[in-house]
């Protein structure tokens, strides 16, 4: 069989021989481990009533961190930006309140230590991936890294930004694909589900799909996600909204409560298929 091959410049991204998958351990939930971790909650946090109902509706479906916005890199300067602080406060709140972690995005080297200080996972979004200064500076964050797959990036490009952030001395790294742009245009990107046994071959760093971004459409996240755990992710991002039709960002990629409760259900009957825990 053929041996998939990288760049011999990525030396710390790259699974060595014997080297174990890494397992990262986000308050007692061990992404890259034999369980299937399920990240999910808005795009953005709108607002404290907003986003404490949307966290016991994943909590009571079995999610296991809660995602949400409070800096929002936006396409158009006129679109929500989110709420900044304040929405890190009610991250914090809601984590409080649910016993579950938090996971949300830094957007500059210089609010690394702000967002470090409520959040239990930093995200680097896919407009990111290659904001090199960033990455250096979560390097040496003492929080775990989330790093999505930017959106025209190469598997190695992909990596090789992951190197940064090992190379600073962080070895909690996490990879996200989150799909890539093509000249495909029904859905938002295309979702490279391929990348997942790439990665599990040429890597140790765990990795997680998010199918809301990877396809943009609300019925395609269901399939695309039991498509990215039979191809063997580590976990799954998705987002979820109480009233995805008055969301102030990605309403139309956002599940309603009833079918996240679905799509959990589902997983759960996947993951035995696959030999993972649920």
């Amino acid at each position: 069989m053929s041996k998939l091959m990288v760049t011999q410049k990525i030396k710390l991204a790259v699974k060595h021989n014997g080297q174990e998958q890494a397992k990262i351990n986000i308050r007692g939930n061990i992404i890259g481990g034999e369980r299937i971790i399920v990240i999910a909650g808005p795009c953005s946090v709108e607002s404290e009533e907003q986003l404490i109902e949307v966290a016991h509706i994943v909590k009571a479906a079995g999610a296991h961190i809660l995602r949400g916005g409070a800096f929002k890199p936006r396409t158009l300067p006129y679109s929500f930006q989110g709420l900044g602080e304040e929405g890190l406060k009610i991250l914090a709140k809601a984590r409080d309140e649910t016993g579950m972690p938090i996971i949300t995005e830094v957007m500059a080297p210089e609010d690394v230590e702000l967002v470090e200080s409520y959040t239990d996972i930093l995200q680097i979004g896919a407009r990111n991936m290659q904001n090199f200064p960033l990455l250096r500076r979560v390097g040496t964050a003492e929080k775990p890294v989330m790093l999505k797959r930017g959106m025209s990036a190469t598997i190695e490009e992909w990596l090789g930004c992951a190197e940064y952030i090992l190379n600073e001395g962080n070895l909690d790294v996490i990879l996200c694909e989150r799909g890539i742009r093509t000249y495909e245009t029904i859905t938002r990107n295309t979702l490279d589900i391929s990348a997942v046994p790439i990665i599990k071959q040429i890597s140790h760093l765990p990795i997680v799909v998010d199918p809301s971004h990877g396809t943009g459409v609300r019925s395609l996240v269901n399939p695309m996600a039991k498509a990215s755990i039979a191809a063997g992710a580590d976990g799954i991002m998705v987002e979820v909204h109480p009233h995805p039709e008055k969301a102030l960002s990605d309403g139309d990629q956002s599940l309603h409560p009833i079918e996240f409760q679905c799509l959990m259900k589902e997983l759960n009957q996947l993951s035995q298929a696959v030999g993972r825990k649920f």
